[in-house]
Order: C-alpha cells, then structure tokens, then sequence
C-alpha cells in the first residue's frame, strides 16, 4: 500500500516536472521567458522575405525579442510582423527596422537599428515601419537583363569596329595616310628650310632692318608730332574754324535758295528759265553782241560808225516790246 502511493507521488513529481519542461521550452522555443516581460510591436512591410515565426529581434546585435506573429493584410499587399520585445529593452521611434539575413543562406531576423534615439519610446502595440529584405532573385534577374543590355552593346560595338575597318582602315586609305603623313613630313621640312632663310636673311640684314625699324620709329615720332600740331591749331583756331563752317553752311543755303528760286521761276534768272521765248531772245541778244565786239575788235569803232555793214542774215531779229 505504502509502495503503490509512493509509486503515484513520483508519478504526480514526474508528470508536473515534465509538463514544466514543456512550458520552458514552448517559452523558450519563442523567444519568451517567463523572467522578463514583453511588449508588442506592429511592423508593416510589402514583403517578409520569407522569414518565419519565432524568428529573432536583433537590436545592434543583441537578442531583444522574437517574431510572434506574421499576418498578411486583406489586400495581400502588405505584411504585418507582431514582434514581443523585452520590456528591458526601449526602443526609440527614430529606430530603423530591417528584414536581414545571417550570411548568405542563413536565418532571417528583425533587426532593429539605432540613430539619434530621439524620444519618445515605442509602446506596445505602436505601429511602425519596415524595410523590405534583399532580394537576391530580383537582383539576379535585373542583372540578366543588364547583361544582355551589355551583350547588345557589345555586338553593336564589334559591327562598329568592323564597319570602320571595312571603310577608314582598308589598304587605299591607308595608303593615302602614308602619303599624307609624307607630304606633311615634306611640308615640315620646307617650313624649317623657310624658317632657317628667314633667319639668315635677319642675321645678314640685321644693320639695313635696324635702320628700317628707326625710321619707322622716327616715322611715328613725326606722325604724333603731326598729330599734336593739328590737336593744337584746332584748339587754337576753332572759333574761326565753327565760323567758316557756319558760311559755309550758311553759302550752301543761299544757294539752295536760289535753285529753288530758279526752279520755281522767280527772278530774272528764273524767268529766262521759264518763258522760253525771253530765254530765246536773251540768245539773240547774246549772239548780236558777240557778232558786234567781233566787228568792233577787227574794223574799230570809227569804222563800224560811219561804214556800218548790214547784219547777217543768220542774225536774230530786235527785241520788242510786249
């Protein structure tokens, strides 16, 4: 009888001790310990990137909490990640939170880093949010199309270089290169020749070319003697030089006046011009006494008095009155 109720006591011991272990490894198998309390935190993100449930929280490195839960939202567009975090451990809202991965295949974790720790703190069910992890397949497929972007370049770069062999360095035109390149090495040469002539000529010549440069200079010097003689009647004589500018101006319209004059038919002058009558007879006039002086000049006076010879008979008629 004694042995049956030890028997059930160390059963009851074994059974609550084995149901303590569970309890501890449940606890421990998500983060949790029954030593520290917890807060939650809400991080919404597009993508998790495959990370699971009891996933660790790193905060610089350190373990501060684990992923409890992850849920997707109803729009399938984003993902909420449920983090508990130790109580122990305060995280400021200025806090950046990135999906990470141990090593190149390893885990993925929370981690959580610090910047100017500005307050206040997150409390617990705050909402914040999270940058998406590295995704290496949208790296490698972006990389495919920038390699094949690459590979197009290249065979337009090769058909390029081959166009210009084909064109720029086939046998004719670089046969004409050489001959270019020769003509210009010739070129050069007769440029040194000419240089070297040049030289010699100033060397053999340097007395007559010092004598040609002192003229010139003595030229100058006269010119701007020149120059300072006319500055100086100028500024001497500029009351007469305006006045005979101003007669001049003023002669110019007199005589413009008078054009008109003539031109509109004022005057005797402009009379003539108009009435061509007048301007006739004003002919004959002119005419009789170049025929009368002519007499006068051959017989005399005395002569043409007393032995008057009669007119010609090309001779124009008296004037008479109108």
């Amino acid at each position: 009888m004694q042995k049956s109720r030890l028997e059930i006591k160390v059963g009851v011991f074994v059974f609550i001790g084995l149901a303590l272990l569970g309890l501890l490894l449940i606890q421990f198998s998500k983060g949790n310990s029954l030593f520290h309390g917890t807060y939650d935190l809400r991080l919404h993100t597009v993508n998790v990137g495959g990370i699971k449930p009891r996933a660790s929280v790193l905060l610089a490195g350190v373990q501060v909490g684990s992923v409890s839960d992850i849920q997707l939202a109803d729009d399938s567009k984003s993902v909420t990640l449920v983090l508990k975090i130790y109580k122990d451990f305060p995280i400021y809202h200025d806090a950046r939170f990135v999906i990470e991965q141990s090593g190149f295949l390893g885990d993925q974790f929370v981690s959580v880093n610090p910047t100017a720790n500005q307050l206040p703190t997150l409390t617990n069910n705050a909402d914040v949010s999270c940058e998406a992890p590295f995704n290496l397949q949208e790296v490698a497929r972006s990389a495919s199309g920038f390699i094949q972007r690459i590979d197009v370049t290249a065979q337009k770069l090769d058909a390029s270089v081959t166009d210009l062999r084909r064109v720029v360095l086939n046998e004719q035109a670089l046969t004409n290169f050489s001959i270019a390149i020769h003509n210009l090495r010739t070129l050069t040469e007769q440029a040194m020749g000419t240089v070297g002539d040049i030289n010699n000529l100033i060397l053999t010549n340097g007395e007559q070319v010092g004598s040609a440069i002192s003229n010139i200079v003595y030229f100058s010097q006269e010119l701007n003697k020149l120059a300072g003689s006319a500055q100086t009647i100028l500024t001497t004589n500029g009351t007469e030089i305006s006045e005979a500018t101003k007669n001049i101006e003023s002669a110019t319209e007199d005589l413009k006046h008078l054009a008109d004059n003539l031109q509109a038919g004022q005057g005797l002058a402009g009379t003539v011009l108009q009435n061509q009558q007048l301007a006739t007879n004003v002919q004959a006039i002119a005419s009789n006494l170049s025929i009368t002086t002519s007499n006068l000049n051959r017989l005399g006076l005395w002569h043409f008095l007393w032995h008057r010879e009669p007119l010609p008979t090309n001779a124009a008629p008296a004037l008479t009155n109108h």
